[in-house]
């Protein structure tokens, strides 16, 4: 095997770790790619005595590239047109890598990559690189090239922020199923009262078209809103192709109208009820899933 082709390989064999890290950082799939993307070239013309360790060599790599474009999306995501999601990734092949606890499924979820939005990019790696991928501080120090002490409290920042405003408990993997089939079920039927009995009193439904497709431009809020947006939207959906999928370690809808993902929609819920919808309908945002749907 040639010198190159070795390289590669290495490289090849880190990719989904550092996809994995770059995504949550990011919350873009796309994105997430093109860093991976970049961190290999830099390491096709690094110099190998400057690797002395890959896996630390492009965690630090791809950490950075993710930092610079985080600076550069923030502006753009201040422009965005009605609400900013995360992109949908399908988990169920490990993509995103083990998701056997519950902590690790939350990781990666829709509700805490939009929390994760509150964040300055640095905390935000700190987060990820701390909660997600277990380093320690001192590692951490190293990757960003900065102090312990200022890690430990770009960290402490991080979790007070995320909760202050995670939502309630949310319910098992099992149970957020059986939310998902009982609303495609309502909805399919037009039954609004089933509807009524599994959604919360607060519930807010989240829709991202970008200003490419039809969604709310600002979060419906509450359990009669909701209904009464649903009721608008049940005829259409009655005719689309609706399956299953886990998206971001949780059940989801994944919608399909004349052969095109439409929509993939994420659940959450707490006290046995659906207290918040987050529904993707901008079209540059499915194309990761449609590949991943297309390849399975």
């Amino acid at each position: 095997m040639s010198s190159a082709a070795a390289l590669a390989e290495e490289f090849e064999s880190h990719r989904p770790r550092m996809f994995g890290l770059a995504y949550r950082i990011l919350g873009s799939a796309h994105e997430a790619e093109d860093a991976v993307q970049d961190a290999y070239l830099r390491w096709n013309g690094a110099r190998r005595e400057d690797i002395a360790q890959p896996a630390a060599w492009l965690a630090k790599t791809v950490t950075n590239l993710c930092l610079t474009r985080l600076t550069s999306a923030r502006a753009r995501r201040e422009q965005y047109v009605g609400t900013w999601l995360p992109e949908p990734v399908i988990t169920s092949g490990g993509t995103l890598g083990p998701l056997e606890s519950a902590e690790q499924r939350e990781a990666v979820s829709m509700a805490l990559l939009a929390l994760l939005e509150r964040l300055t990019p640095k905390e935000r790696a700190v987060y990820v690189l701390r909660e997600a991928f277990a380093y320690s501080h001192q590692e951490i120090a190293r990757v960003l090239d900065g102090s312990e002490a200022n890690c430990r409290q770009l960290y402490r920042r991080a979790v007070r922020a995320v909760a202050e405003a995670r939502s309630r408990f949310e319910p098992g993997h099992e149970l957020r199923q059986a939310f998902v089939e009982s609303f495609v079920a309502a909805a399919r039927e037009g039954d609004v009262a089933s509807l009524e009995k599994i959604l919360a009193r607060d519930v807010t439904w989240w829709g991202d078209g970008g200003g490419k497709a039809a969604a709310t431009r600002t979060p419906v809020l509450g359990r009669n809103n909701v209904l009464r947006f649903l009721v608008g939207v049940m005829a259409d959906f009655a005719a689309d192709e609706v399956s299953y999928a886990e998206v971001n370690g949780a059940p989801a809808l994944v919608v399909r109208a004349a052969g095109h993902l439409r929509a993939v929609a994420a659940f959450e819920g707490g006290d046995g009820l659906v207290t918040g919808v987050r529904s993707v309908v901008n079209p540059d945002k499915l194309g990761f899933v449609e590949r991943q749907l297309a390849a399975a």
